[in-house]
């Protein structure tokens, strides 16, 4: 079934990373297995390596030019605002989109977002007609001050870059779900398999962006594949209806007279 994103009518809801992975094969295996239609790109750090390695560069784009994406160009790496937008401009001279996926860092640590410098570099890259998809917390207010600045994409991570810890503070995601009903809503980094993405599509997300957990696994196309399917599932369960739970028992089979209701 296909769903809207920005402009671009797409049939899966699985975004992947192209970075860590242990080959430009294996990254365009894994990418094709997965079944996406939009990848990310870190212009950056892109551009760092290939400043140190041309040959390596010229291969990495030409397994990414193969592959026939979207290109979701990330400002992965900026911690100011001006330097968040100076890179979106460069991404979309270099890959002619208006889609940006915005990324403030405002500690090395746990590479957690700068609200604040995240707002302001959004508040201007909209007004430069950017499409917007801002990487941030799982704070409603954050949220909803992007989406009062014109974001249509809110992308919350569920737990620190990388670190694969899955989902910390579900109540925080169902509210967002709930208070930004007509908002798309991306989870962005945390997820640490398969289950952590059925969870969150369980919930009502609209797709599911993610990188290390494929990239460093075992096998990335086999995990690739058990992602895809994850969030299928997911997504298909939230559109199903789970049942509510429960603080009782309830058989499955309602006796009547002893005898089953469907033997009567």
């Amino acid at each position: 079934m296909f769903w809207k994103i920005a402009d671009k009518s797409l049939n899966q809801r699985f975004i992947l990373g192209t970075a860590l992975y242990p080959s430009p094969q294996v990254m365009q295996d894994a990418i094709r297995v997965a079944d996406c239609q939009v990848i990310t790109v870190s212009i950056r750090r892109q551009i760092a390596h290939q400043s140190q390695e041309a040959s390596h560069s010229q291969t990495f784009w030409s397994y990414i030019k193969q592959l026939g994406c979207h290109i979701l160009p990330n400002t992965a790496a900026c911690k100011s605002a001006d330097e968040a937008i100076q890179t979106a401009h460069m991404a979309r001279e270099l890959f002619q989109t208006n889609w940006i996926k915005l990324e403030v860092i405002g500690d090395d640590y746990n590479l957690a977002p700068n609200p604040f410098e995240l707002l302001k570099a959004c508040q201007q890259l909209i007004k430069d007609g950017f499409t917007v998809f801002p990487y941030t917390t799982d704070d409603l207010i954050v949220a909803q001050h992007l989406v009062d600045l014109g974001c249509k994409i809110i992308m919350p991570g569920v737990a620190p870059i990388g670190s694969g810890q899955g989902v910390c503070n579900p109540q925080a995601l169902r509210t967002l779900r709930k208070r930004l009903p007509d908002t798309t809503l991306i989870v962005d980094a945390g997820i640490g398999k398969p289950s952590d993405a059925c969870q969150v599509m369980e919930m009502g997300f609209d797709a599911v962006l993610l990188n290390s957990a494929v990239a460093l696994a075992h096998d990335p196309v086999m995990m690739a594949g058990a992602f895809r399917q994850s969030i299928q599932a997911g997504h298909q369960a939230y559109q199903a209806g789970l049942m509510t739970k429960r603080n009782f028992a309830s058989p499955s089979t309602p006796l009547l007279g002893g005898k089953a209701l469907w033997q009567e």
